[in-house]
C-alpha cells in the first residue's frame, strides 16, 4: 500500500524546492533545508543504532531552535513516535509523561540539562539522553553533533497515514496529564485545511515565537514547511526578540496568544521598530480584547489579524475568524468574540446532554468531526470512549452557533482554566493543595485577568484549629507544578458553599468575579 501522508515528506519537498539556500534562521545560525535533511537522516541513524524501533516513543525537551526541528523530524525519519514535552512543567510532571508512554530516549538542550538528575531519579523508563546543542558526548548525555558525525544516513522509514506520529500530553480532569495520540495523517491534514483557509506561500517569512512543543506552534511550523518558505525561530517569546527578528528578517507572519500580543504592543521600546513587513498575525487561546486590538493596529499598521480556535485532540485547528471581522468596520457585525467558522473538512454540532442537536443559537456542548481528530488517549480507553462517540469529538466546550455558522464559546463542561493560552485542569491543582496537612478542603477556579485572560485562584478552607497562609499554598504548588498552573491568588475561608450532595459549588465562588464579564470564560 502506498503511503499518502507522511510528515517527513514536508522536509523532502522543501529540500527539492529550496535546495542549499539558507532559509531557516535561529539566533546567529542559518541552515538550508538540504543541510537539515542530511542531518536528520544521520540523527535518525543514531536513534536506530541506540535501539529505537518503529513505534517507539522519543521525548523532546528543548527550547525552540532549528535543532528542535531536526530532532523532531529525525524521530519520524527513524519511524518512531514523538513525545514533545511542555518546557514549563515541573520534573515530576515530565517524569510522569515519560513513564506513561514508556519514553526511553530523550532529546534535551542546555537549558534543561540541570533537570536531568531529577528526571533520571524520578522516571522509571528513561535510559538515554541526547543533548541537542552538544558537540561531544559526556557522562550526562550523548552529544547530538557527535552522533551526526559518527553515523551515515539511513533511508526514510516513511511511516505515515494512520501510523502514530506523536503523543501530545495535555492536562487531565482526573489530575494526571493525558497523552493525545495524533497520526501522521491527522497532523498533515490539519496543515492542509489550515492552508486552505489562510494560504501561506514561498514568498512569506514566518516567525516561530510560540513554543513548538505546543500544537498551536507546531501547526504553524508545519505550514511553513508545507509552503517551503523562510522561517525565523526564536528560542522563546520576548517582545524585543520579536521586534529584532521582524526588523532583521522582514517577517511577514507570526502566531501568538493574546497575552503575548499584549506584552509586545505595550513594551516601551516597540514604537522604535518598523513593522511594515508584517501582513498577518494569527492568534488563539482566547478572544482578543477590543482595546488590545486597537493598540495592535497602531503597532502593526499593515497587518491583518486572524483568530484560530482549536484543541490538542483535533491537531489544533477547528475554526477561524477572518481578518475582516477584526477591522473597525468589521467589528460592527458583533463577531469579534466569536471563534469564527469551521475550517474546510470540519463539521460542527451543538448538542444537549443526550447528544441531540439543539436549535440554532442555543447553547450546548460543541462536537467536532474532522479528518484531523485524535486516535484517542494513550492507554486510556474509558476517556477515549467518552470523548469519541459516534464519529464526533466531544470538546467539553459549551458553545452556540448562529445562523451563519459562527461559533461562540460560552462556557466549559470540563473543570478547566485557560491561562495565557495554556490549559490548567483544576483537579490537578486541587490534588496538590490537598496534600498540605492544614488543608481541609480546596476549590480552584479561573478568575478574569487582563494579562492572562484567566488566572488561577484557589479558595482554601483550613482544618479546624489549623492555619495556613496563601504563600504556603503557592510555594507548595511551585514545588509540584509548572509555573503557569500555580495559583496567582489564594483566598482563605472558614467554609465553602456546598450542594445538598456535599459538592463544592464552584459557580457560587466564580459568580462575584465574572458577573460584569461578557462571558464566563476568557
Amino acid at each position: 500500500m502506498t503511503t499518502k501522508y507522511y510528515l517527513t515528506q514536508l522536509m523532502l519537498r522543501a529540500t527539492q524546492r529550496r535546495g542549499v539556500q539558507p532559509v531557516i534562521f535561529c539566533e546567529s545560525r542559518e541552515i538550508s533545508y538540504k543541510e537539515m535533511s542530511r542531518r536528520v537522516a544521520r540523527l535518525a541513524a543514531a536513534l536506530q543504532a541506540l535501539g529505537v524501533k518503529p513505534g517507539d516513543r522519543v521525548g523532546l525537551l528543548a527550547l525552540n531552535s532549528e535543532r528542535f526541528v531536526e530532532a523532531m523530524f529525525a524521530v519520524w525519519w527513524a519511524g518512531a513516535v514523538l513525545n514533545p514535552i511542555n518546557i514549563r512543567w515541573a520534573p515530576s510532571e515530565i517524569a510522569y509523561s515519560l513513564d506513561d508512554c514508556d519514553t526511553r530516549v530523550l532529546f534535551v538542550d542546555q537549558a534543561f540539562m540541570g533537570m536531568l538528575p531529577m528526571l533520571r531519579q524520578q522516571s522509571q523508563s528513561l535510559q538515554t539522553c541526547i543533548q541537542l546543542d552538544a558537540a561531544e558526548s559526556n557522562e550526562r548525555a550523548l552529544g547530538a553533533e557527535a552522533l551526526i558525525k559518527e553515523n551515515g544516513p539511513v533511508p526514510d522509514a516513511r511511516r505515515g497515514d494512520e501510523d502514530l506520529a506523536g503523543v501530545f500530553y495535555t492536562g487531565g480532569t482526573t489530575g494526571q496529564p493525558k497523552g493525545v495520540m495524533l497520526s501522521h495523517a491527522a497532523l498533515f491534514t490539519n496543515a492542509l485545511i489550515s492552508q486552505a483557509d489562510l494560504p501561506v506561500d514561498e514568498s512569506n517569512v514566518l516567525l516561530m515565537c510560540a513554543p513548538l512543543f505546543h500544537l498551536a506552534g507546531l501547526s504553524f511550523l508545519m505550514r511553513a514547511l508545507m509552503s517551503s518558505c523562510q522561517m525565523v525561530i526564536l528560542p522563546f517569546f520576548s517582545p524585543l526578540g520579536v521586534c529584532e527578528a521582524v526588523a532583521q528578517h522582514k517577517v511577514s507572519m507570526f502566531f501568538a496568544v493574546p497575552v503575548m500580543l499584549q506584552m509586545l504592543v505595550d513594551h516601551p521600546e516597540v514604537k522604535s521598530y518598523n513593522f511594515n513587513s508584517v501582513s498577518i498575525i494569527g492568534y488563539g487561546g482566547s478572544p482578543i480584547a477590543e482595546a488590545l486590538l486597537d493598540r495592535a493596529f497602531e503597532v502593526f499598521p499593515r497587518a491583518s489579524f486572524v483568530q484560530g480556535y482549536g484543541m490538542t485532540e483535533l491537531s489544533a485547528g477547528v475554526s477561524t475568524l477572518p481578518a475582516a471581522y477584526h477591522t473597525p468596520d468589521g467589528r460592527v457585525a458583533g463577531l469579534l468574540r466569536s471563534a469564527g467558522r469551521a475550517l474546510p473538512g470540519v463539521s460542527l454540532r451543538v448538542v444537549n446532554a443526550f447528544d441531540e442537536d439543539v436549535p440554532i443559537g442555543e447553547s450546548g456542548e460543541l462536537l467536532v468531526c474532522s479528518p484531523a481528530v485524535m486516535q484517542g488517549y494513550w492507554n486510556r480507553p474509558k476517556e477515549t470512549s467518552a470523548a469519541l462517540r459516534d464519529g464526533w469529538m466531544h470538546t467539553g466546550d459549551v458553545a452556540r452557533i448562529n445562523e451563519h455558522g459562527f461559533v461562540f464559546i460560552v462556557d466549559r463542561l470540563k473543570d478547566m482554566i485557560i491561562s495565557g493560552g495554556e490549559n490548567v485542569y483544576c483537579t490537578e491543582v486541587e490534588n496538590v493543595i490537598a496534600r498540605h496537612p492544614a488543608v481541609a478542603a480546596v476549590a480552584v477556579i479561573g478568575v478574569p485577568s487582563e494579562q492572562w485572560g484567566e488566572s488561577v485562584h484557589a479558595v482554601v478552607m483550613p482544618k479546624s484549629g489549623a492555619t495556613v497562609s496563601p504563600d504556603e499554598i503557592i510555594e507548595l504548588c511551585r514545588t509540584h507544578l509548572g509555573g503557569y498552573k500555580c495559583p496567582r491568588s489564594v483566598e482563605i475561608r472558614t467554609e465553602l458553599p456546598l450542594s445538598g450532595a456535599g459538592k463544592i459549588l464552584k459557580h457560587v465562588l466564580r459568580a462575584p468575579y465574572w458577573q460584569s464579564q461578557i462571558r464566563e470564560v476568557a
